[in-house]
């Protein structure tokens, strides 16, 4: 693996929700950045109302993204997920698609709540950073 995932003694255990605390990298790795995906098809519309559906067609995209440099969602180091009107089973709905893409070590992740985003039907968008191994 191209990163180190540490989830530190004295603070909550956040893989429950999704997230781990520090994700360290080695000098030298490369980074991928991949802008924010959301819940869209090949064409760029929104593919449900649904934010659950929404969140799943976002990850999947981000497979494809990734997938473009020959990487998975086992290589993100950190995600920053945008939220409109964010509350808790919104976050569970991310925990839980985190854990199934990221699988049980995941990797750090920051939920920015806004009031909405590049389009008024997008309710959910997720960033990342990738490091090749």
């Amino acid at each position: 693996m191209s990163h180190t995932i540490v989830n530190p003694d004295g603070l909550h255990d956040p893989i429950p929700f999704g997230y781990s605390h520090t994700a360290a990298v080695p000098a030298g790795t490369e980074l991928v950045l991949v802008s924010g995906q959301y819940g869209s098809n090949a064409d760029g519309a929104v593919v449900s109302p649904d934010f659950a559906e929404q969140v799943q067609q976002a990850f999947r995209n981000l497979g494809v993204a990734l997938a473009a440099h020959g990487l998975d969602l086992s290589h993100v180091v950190q995600l920053r997920t945008y939220v409109v009107n964010p509350d808790f089973d919104k976050l569970g709905t991310i925990g839980r698609a985190v854990g199934a893409g990221c699988g049980d070590t995941p990797p750090t992740n920051t939920v920015i709540g806004v009031a909405g985003l590049a389009m008024p039907d997008i309710l959910f968008e997720v960033e990342a950073v990738a490091a090749r191994p």
